[in-house]
């Protein structure tokens, strides 16, 4: 008997794709259900597509193909419009003496068959491929949302007899609220929240429109049509309307904010655009709940920096500040030592910049500095509100400094940011504010210093060797039983990177006394951090050490995160 008459379950179990147990319960699975065989091992996590999908191509006497490798043809991606590719779900492969080879999820659905030739007017040669794979395809070759932006193309042709960047306010505010132009700038926010993006970035070029997600802290292009350029300003108005913000001003930056739902996650969107030479630029950034809120513990922080942070928010008065460059989760610490302290005891007030979400039983207050309304001003008005605890989203200058130490010196517990490589050098960023340093001393309890670090992929990470003199960058004696790191392959879980998710890398200066009488003293930033390194404190490249010890980063992700640490050594 050929393998084309014997069960798939058979094959599978013959080539060693699963085992027996595993298609008996597959098949009881079955008999209580819909759905393929296929479908249903792969839902039970016993075998994958990529391995199950060859075997059923013998099966049936069909050719399969892995399209992440497979070689496309430019020519027949333009014999296939992107409406039918994405309708019927399939991929063009290549094309020759008029014979057009497509995958399909399944090439044995006749009136598929049929309908592609009839509207492309080519014969039809199908083959095999995931459906994953075909989504993957349709959006490396073609762009994400083509379909729709050949819908906009002759909706707009349509409507207008431009399609120019020039259209009319009325034309664009027409444009904007068409059902294609919303469906894109949609499609566009459910792929950046399903790639777990942070900030989707638009930027107008002379002659491209550029499509970046920012993923873990890299950024990455996106692929989308190359006619999507014309349709910028409509874009744009549509995200404009979104906010409640001006379509017709083009002249000035705007900024503006709006949430929507995506499935059981509620996102918070912060709008900022900013006008450019060849159009507007706009920056979204994603915030959601789900990962916002995050308790002590699932920060990054190893159970003795717990401990640490713990005891120093349990402070009656006091200053704990976080220090660190934008998108190094500063205000996810902030908020977190806020929940972990936020009890009906306690009054808490912060003022912020913008508000990143709401917390409930937590006064908050937005700075709105064209009406006056600044840190320090809002900081002063806190104080009639009999606050026991108060948050303030950033020291900027000498006032907000100012009043901060003396809020913290009568009696309350302030918490705040500033930005500064490390811990020690906040002291030396006050100082020049015009500080005294025996104010900084006194009022000053806590520094923490932190930076994000890419954790390795879970599906495809590997054990590597690591030489001794790499070692040495992070411990000038070396533990000759550790030589061996982790690193991630790259797979398509992590889109090929080898890293999926971030944690916390941490660097705490506890102001102890030893530390006070150095600052009184002006002793400078690099002499602190020695000192207080001999007291115990791990800078953040000795955390990032632990964290690769621990597997969870590599060598590089660390290196990168803390090169200045490295330059200044």
């Amino acid at each position: 008997m050929s393998n084309s008459w014997k069960p798939l379950g058979e094959l599978l179990v013959a080539g060693s794709v699963i085992t027996e147990d595993q298609l008996a319960v597959a098949l009881e699975e079955q008999r209580s259900r819909k759905g393929t065989l296929g479908q249903i091992l792969t839902e039970l996590g016993f075998a994958s597509q990529d391995r199950i999908l060859p075997v059923l191509a013998v099966q049936r006497e069909i050719p399969y193909v892995s399209l992440g490798t497979a070689s496309i043809d430019p020519v027949a991606i333009k014999a296939v419009m992107a409406k039918y590719a994405y309708h019927y779900m399939v991929m063009p492969i290549g094309i020759t003496d008029g014979v057009l080879r497509v995958a399909l999820s399944n090439p044995f659905d006749l009136n598929t068959l049929d309908d592609l030739r009839l509207l492309l007017g080519h014969k039809i040669e199908p083959v095999l491929a995931g459906e994953g794979d075909i989504r993957e395809a349709l959006k490396k070759y073609y762009g994400l949302g083509a379909d729709t932006v050949e819908k906009i193309l002759r909706e707009a042709d349509h409507a207008f007899e431009s399609t120019t960047p020039d259209l009319c306010v009325e034309d664009l505010e027409q444009l904007a609220h068409e059902a294609s132009v919303i469906k894109f700038v949609n499609q566009i926010l459910l792929e950046a929240f399903q790639e777990r993006a942070t900030d989707i970035h638009i930027e107008p070029f002379e002659d491209q429109l550029r499509f970046r997600y920012r993923i873990d802290g890299i950024l990455y292009n996106v692929s989308i049509p190359a006619n999507i350029r014309q349709f910028h300003s409509a874009i744009v108005s549509r995200i404009k309307i979104m906010a409640n913000l001006d379509i017709t001003e083009k002249r000035l930056p705007q900024d503006g904010r709006m949430k929507v739902r995506v499935g059981e996650n509620e996102l918070d969107l912060r709008i900022s655009i900013l006008p450019t030479q060849f159009g507007e630029a706009v920056d979204i950034r994603l915030l959601s709940r789900r990962d916002m809120f995050l308790g002590l513990g699932k920060l990054g922080l190893l159970p003795q920096d717990i401990n640490i942070l713990e005891s120093m928010i349990k402070n009656p008065h006091g200053i704990l500040l976080v220090t660190g460059p934008t998108g190094s989760g500063k205000t996810t610490t902030l908020y977190a030592c806020l929940a972990k302290i936020n009890d009906s005891e306690k009054k808490i007030i912060t003022i912020e910049d913008p508000i990143e979400y709401q917390l409930r039983g937590i006064t908050q207050i937005q700075v709105f500095p064209k009406i006056g309304l600044t840190f320090s001003r809002g900081l002063r008005s806190m104080l009639r509100h009999d606050p026991d605890i108060m948050m303030v989203g950033e020291i900027r200058d000498l006032e907000t400094a100012e009043i901060a130490i003396r809020v913290a010196l009568t009696g309350h517990l302030v918490f705040s940011t500033v930005h500064t490589n490390d811990a020690a050098s906040s002291i030396t960023r006050l100082v020049n504010m015009g500080i005294e340093p025996y104010l900084i001393s006194s009022s000053v309890i806590c520094i923490i210093a932190q930076r994000l670090v890419r954790l390795v992929c879970p599906y495809c990470k590997t054990e590597v060797g690591i030489a001794e003199d790499v070692v040495r960058q992070f411990d000038p004696t070396p533990d000759s039983s550790f030589s061996k790191a982790v690193e991630g392959k790259g797979c398509e879980a992590c889109r090929f990177t080898g890293y999926l998710g971030r944690t916390g890398i941490y660097e705490i200066l506890i102001m102890n006394e030893r530390v006070a009488e150095s600052i009184d003293r002006k002793t400078p930033a690099n002499k602190i951090k020695e000192q207080a390194r001999t007291l115990g404190m791990r800078t953040l490249r000795q955390d990032g050490w632990e964290k690769i010890k621990m597997g969870l980063t590599t060598v590089g992700e660390v290196l990168r995160v803390t090169q200045e640490e490295g330059d200044s050594e």
